[in-house]
């Protein structure tokens, strides 16, 4: 933990800071219906042509039930939209690879992840998705899903800040003017700094370079067929490979990098994600990534402030959330700067750190920095490998998931996580002094605290639920014996024991959580996985929604009371710590058991000097 790393964070918080206010104050207009932006006079014929072409009355206004089906509609069409160019793809244009269709359980699974920005990725990109799938299905999929999510966050605060009605927004209006006046418009300045910094835009073919020292490796001699070939004694049987030409991949790589971390999405064109140099070229677009993912989701503490009346209540909200950010930055850090004791003890320098998974021109701060930001967010992107951090390492990021990505979290899901939240601490805080819980001068009764356990509830049952299903089954790819052709089932990790079990308890709280980030050591590309992750994923998103838009529209109808003496006041440093408290019991009570049999143990067992 040196000083570079101290200067780098300290940059990290005060931009973040600095931007927080002016992001705030242009959703303010984003998000009213009549709002004025500076883009007006370009952009407002066509959100007039769009309301005009799908029959929309942009004045008139829904409850929460409309705006929940119209949402659901919505999502469903985009989904099966998606999924069918991605089982169309070998037939559509923009393919010069010549990839083929995928199989029907990975294109549900990719059309349930991009929908709800998860973006959790079975496959590798640069060899499975033509450039048409990736800009018509994935990156188009990547605006629609940041659109929603704002849209209910914005629904969820017209709730708490409107009085006596029903009607909490029209989702139409939301999803068309986020979509207009904040996300297209922000990914094309953002997209030509990316190829400003190295990121590809194109449509050519991939691209085969001649190696200057070719290089002799053996492989496995194949069948005509593509069987592995033995010999008598079931020994695989290896011939001499030259390898003298790289392929290197192209297409329009930068546009996709420019909504997958706005929206925080975090889905890579290339399997390596911001790891590799295409979608994170230089320190500065390193640096401008990390801030980048969380922009908005702070921005929206800002809104809130403001829409709500008390700008207090936005910037406590805000301060609540750094104070669960930073801990696990450090935490992160400490453990990766420390190393793992059984490599010093093979002769690893211990001032170098764990760098297993890293990019060296990154550096362990960097990400550890990157890793705690795309996992407090929605984000899910990496810039290094989370299966190969320090057992306490990889703690953080899983853990920060499992809060329910409410520390700063996903562009708009965060804020009506966290909101959620706000509900259970005023009700306890509530409880506790022996008053009628209020939040805002609304009284928090019983069906808003209902609707709040349920979407407390469902987030913790997906994911031990379907982590123990997967555990005990037997989901991952199959093997077949040379010799014999038996087929042999897996569970699909890479690792045994604590890390084994991490990597299925991370896939299902990623995609619960809608992360998409992954512990890469379990091979999920396979049947079972595609399908249980895939049903995590639309679980984690709309069983979850629902019940935030059934809490908005009861606060709509509820009356404001005015602030008595023995009001909560919501902007204090008492709610800050009564908010973290409640985020990270909560945390803790439903997954610290599992952790400790996963990272918690694993950390200790590798001082015992037994690896994983």
């Amino acid at each position: 933990m040196n000083a570079s790393g101290w200067i780098q964070l300290f940059l990290y918080f005060a931009v973040l800071l600095a931007v927080t206010k002016p992001i705030g104050l242009y959703l303010i207009a984003v998000l009213d219906a009549d709002g004025k932006t500076f883009l007006d006079p370009v952009i407002k014929p066509l959100e007039r042509f769009t309301y005009w072409a799908i029959g929309v009355d942009p004045k008139k206004e829904q409850d929460w039930k409309r705006y929940a089906v119209a949402l659901l509609i919505f999502s469903l069409v985009t989904i099966l939209f998606t999924y069918g160019i991605l089982r169309l793809q070998y037939y559509l244009p923009l393919n010069p690879q010549a990839f083929t269709a995928l199989t029907p359980d990975l294109a549900f699974n990719t059309a349930a992840s991009f929908a709800t920005t998860t973006n959790w990725q079975a496959y590798t990109g640069e060899s499975t998705m033509s450039y048409f799938s990736q800009m018509v299905a994935l990156v188009i999929q990547n605006f629609f899903g940041v659109a929603v999510g704002i849209a209910v966050a914005a629904a969820f605060v017209r709730g708490v800040a409107r009085r006596e009605t029903s009607f909490i927004g029209n989702f139409w209006v939301d999803i068309t003017r986020v979509s207009y006046y904040l996300t297209l418009p922000v990914c094309i300045i953002a997209a030509l700094f990316f190829i400003s910094q190295g990121s590809p835009q194109n449509f050519k073919p991939y691209t085969a370079v001649k190696f200057l020292d070719p290089f002799t490796t053996q492989v496995q001699k194949t069948d005509d067929k593509g069987n592995p070939v033995v010999d008598a004694k079931g020994q695989p049987v290896m011939v001499n490979q030259t390898v003298d030409t790289q392929t290197i991949v192209q297409g329009p790589i930068a546009s996709q990098m420019a909504i997958k971390m706005l929206g925080d999405n975090g889905g890579g064109y290339v399997n390596a994600n911001a790891a590799h140099p295409f979608e994170n070229g230089t320190p500065l677009l390193n640096f401008f990534q990390m801030v980048y993912l969380v922009a908005l989701s702070a921005g929206l503490c800002y809104y809130l402030g403001v829409s709500v009346g008390n700008k207090k209540h936005g910037w406590a909200v805000w301060v609540a959330m750094f104070l669960m950010f930073l801990p696990g930055i450090l935490v992160c850090w400490h453990f990766e700067a420390a190393g793992n004791p059984i490599h010093h003890a093979l002769g690893v320098d211990p001032a170098d750190g764990n760098m297993e998974g890293k990019e060296v021109r990154f550096g362990i701060f960097n990400s550890a920095l990157f890793a705690t930001a795309t996992t407090v967010t929605g984000c899910g992107a990496v810039n290094c490998m989370h299966d190969s951090l320090t057992p306490i390492g990889g703690f953080i990021p899983i853990f920060n998931i499992q809060l329910g990505e409410v520390v700063f979290g996903g562009a708009g899901s965060g804020l009506y996580g966290i909101l959620v939240y706000i509900a259970v601490t005023v009700f306890i805080a509530g409880l506790m002094i022996g008053r009628t819980p209020e939040y805002l001068g609304k009284k928090i009764q019983s069906y808003e605290i209902k609707m709040a356990s349920f979407y407390l509830l469902i987030f913790a049952a997906i994911i031990l639920g379907f982590s123990a299903w997967g555990a005990l089954s037997n989901w991952g790819p199959t093997s077949t014996d040379p010799v014999t052709h038996a087929v042999t089932p897996s569970n699909g990790t890479n690792n045994n024991g604590p890390h084994g079990l991490t990597e299925i308890v991370y896939a299902f709280s990623e995609a619960a959580g809608n992360n998409g980030s992954a512990f890469a050591g379990l091979s999920a590309n396979a049947p079972g996985y595609n399908t249980a992750i895939g049903i995590s994923i639309l679980l984690g998103r709309y069983a979850m929604l629902i019940p935030c838009l059934a809490i908005a529209g009861a606060l709509a109808k509820k009356k404001i009371s005015p602030p008595g003496p023995g009001s909560f006041p919501v902007h204090t440093p008492t709610f800050i710590v009564a908010l973290i408290g409640v985020v990270v019991l909560v945390g803790a009570l439903n997954f610290l058991p599992v952790l400790a049999l996963g990272p918690i143990v694993e950390h200790f067992l590798m001082y015992a000097g037994k690896l994983f």
